[in-house]
């Protein structure tokens, strides 16, 4: 299988949401290995999930969909620069990704997520950077106590109800998702780490 072959496999078969078309776009042009593209497609998917469960049970949180939706689809991206980086440890891919998206004339609204989904913690990250990073936490089942909190708390602000509440209506959604995690890890798995 050539190295455009397993990216077309994990970029279009089915189980998953398939990813908005300037991404598949963009992975191309980039020549992204077939790992990162089953990964962000898995979590495009949670975080298609997660931003339309906030947006529908918390709009007044203003979340935006489609930003987390193209954000989640795009925030690794930079591991097609640092390939090293899907096997292993390291935040070289959060920049360069960023920087990446930004050289292909994407938006810095949308290129943020990149260099966000792992900096949750810092000042000035809005709900759909919280999303992003929830999202790619959970898909294989991996709870983040102080993320989770971050968002409980500003939905709880937003709807008007206690912290115990938001938190137990999260864990059920977050419950539910992190069932299907064996499934999404078994996907990811199938598609090599390098591109050819």
């Amino acid at each position: 299988m050539t190295a455009t072959e397993g990216l077309r496999r994990a970029l279009d078969e089915p189980g998953f949401r398939p990813l908005p078309g300037p991404v598949t776009v963009l992975l191309e042009a980039v020549e992204a290995p077939p790992r990162l593209a089953a990964h962000l497609r898995i979590v495009h998917d949670v975080a298609c999930d997660l931003a339309g469960w906030v947006d529908g049970r918390y709009p007044a949180a203003g979340a935006d969909p489609a930003a987390v939706a193209f954000g989640a689809a795009t925030h690794d991206i930079g591991k097609a620069l640092h390939p090293d980086e899907l096997s292993g440890p390291g935040a070289e891919h959060e920049p360069a990704g960023y920087e990446l998206l930004l050289s292909y004339g994407v938006d810095e609204r949308l290129a943020r997520f990149a260099r966000t989904h792992a900096a949750w913690h810092e000042d000035g990250i809005g709900i759909d950077d919280l999303l992003v990073s929830l999202a790619d936490k959970v898909w294989k089942a991996k709870r983040v106590r102080d993320l989770e909190q971050l968002l409980v708390d500003r939905l709880a602000v937003a709807a008007g109800e206690a912290p115990w509440q938001a938190f137990l209506m999260l864990d059920d959604v977050l419950g539910g998702i992190a069932e299907g995690a064996d499934r999404r890890i078994a996907y990811q798995s199938t598609h090599p780490v390098a591109a050819a």
